[in-house]
């Protein structure tokens, strides 16, 4: 039986609309990355309070925080990324969600990514501290234009960090639009880490985000190796089928439908089960 969650936000702005919209799909988890079209991270006390509410009034629970920690460049301050980094640990508490979703920094451009390793592996260990310390799991997304965005170089965070608190989530459109063939060229040495399956495709002629199994993320071929190998985590839904961009997507109820149908109708014909 396989866990779906999605991307709330790529719903509606209103945060009661998203959780109307989710559990009559019939899901039972949310991926939260804005409400009332307010990062997570920015949401005050009460706009917190009331969240948690409205997640008990519709019975779901948070599958991951879909925070913005790692966007910003190599080279601007840390200290105070930090500091947004342990409220995020805070909020995931306060929301029971395991995992917070983090990238690996914006590279300038132009930039040598392997001249920005070191810096890179030193952020990322600091934020393994924070994850450690806060007993929460950092899940490190592959995502175009960041220090992490093809296979080896998401292989090289995971491993050089080595901490069980910071673990890969499995993007297969951000790959694509990299000139990466996710399962072909990532997924063997990646998999030992992955423990976190955006579902989203993309087409690699023109990096358009489509529906899973319309693009050339090889979906379909992901999903068999994970049936194979036992795979037992979240799979969320994050279409940006209307608006992509390096901040997040949307689109909007219809389109989100038309996601999970894709997805939940390809782990059908796989005679997947899921919940």
């Amino acid at each position: 039986m396989w866990t779906l969650s999605g991307f709330a936000d790529e719903i509606h702005e209103d945060f009661a609309t998203q959780c109307e919209v989710a559990s009559g799909l019939g899901l039972k988890f949310l991926e939260i990355r804005s409400a009332w079209g307010v990062n997570i991270l920015d949401l005050d006390d009460a706009q917190l309070d009331r969240m948690k509410q409205t997640l008990a009034d519709y019975g779901l629970a948070v599958s991951s925080i879909g925070s913005p920690i790692g966007k910003i460049f190599i080279d601007e301050d840390f200290p105070e990324h930090q500091d947004r980094m342990r409220h995020a640990a805070e909020v995931a508490k306060l929301l029971d969600a395991p995992y917070i979703r983090i990238f690996s920094f914006f590279l300038r451009p132009g930039a040598n990514p392997d001249d920005h390793r070191d810096e890179v592996l030193r952020r990322m260990r600091a934020l393994a501290d924070i994850g450690e310390e806060a007993d929460v799991v950092l899940l490190h997304e592959n995502e175009k234009e960041i220090y992490g965005d093809i296979p080896r170089r998401c292989h090289e965070i995971v491993t050089s960090v080595d901490s069980p608190h910071l673990k890969l989530a499995w993007d297969p459109a951000n790959f694509v639009q990299v000139g990466v063939r996710p399962f072909t060229e990532g997924y063997s040495l990646l998999r030992p880490h992955v423990e976190y399956v955006q579902i989203k495709d993309a087409r690699a002629a023109d990096g358009s985000v489509v529906v899973a199994g319309a693009g050339d993320g090889e979906v379909v071929e992901t999903v068999r190796a994970l049936r194979e190998d036992g795979f037992d985590g979240f799979f969320s839904l994050e279409p940006h089928l209307a608006l992509a961009g390096s901040q997040g997507g949307f689109s909007g109820a219809d389109l989100f439908t038309q996601a999970w149908r894709a997805f939940t109708d390809m782990l059908t014909q796989e005679g997947i089960s899921y919940a």
